[in-house]
């Protein structure tokens, strides 16, 4: 899926906002004939929001400022959601089995 994010640049001496480059990533799934038209669509979001510039990959690309990894390590508590008892994936799991050895039942 497609991943839109913000690289901060520099400030210059007349900027009156943070400038910033517009960078997609993980846009697979083009064929050549549609690269034309991708890259004018992501230019033109660009414009809109302001940004320097936009870059557009096909692959990952991880921006260190954008990180947020350390904001999911153990120090916060979980919290946890049970359904019925069960924890959301388990009753999630067994709704579809349900539905899957009796399909009726998803109708009622």
């Amino acid at each position: 899926m497609t991943r839109l994010q913000i690289l901060e640049l520099p400030e210059g001496s007349g900027d009156d906002r943070p400038p910033f480059a517009l960078v997609v990533d993980q846009c697979e799934g083009v064929s050549l004939d549609m690269v034309e038209a991708i890259e004018s669509h992501w230019q033109r979001v660009g414009e809109q929001l302001g940004a320097r510039g936009t870059l557009i990959f096909t692959e990952t690309v991880d921006i260190p400022a954008n990180d947020t990894t350390a904001y999911l390590s153990g120090s916060r508590p979980e919290f946890v959601v049970k359904l019925d008892g069960q924890d959301v994936d388990s009753a999630i799991d067994a709704a579809v089995q349900k539905v899957k050895d009796d399909p009726q039942a998803g109708t009622q």
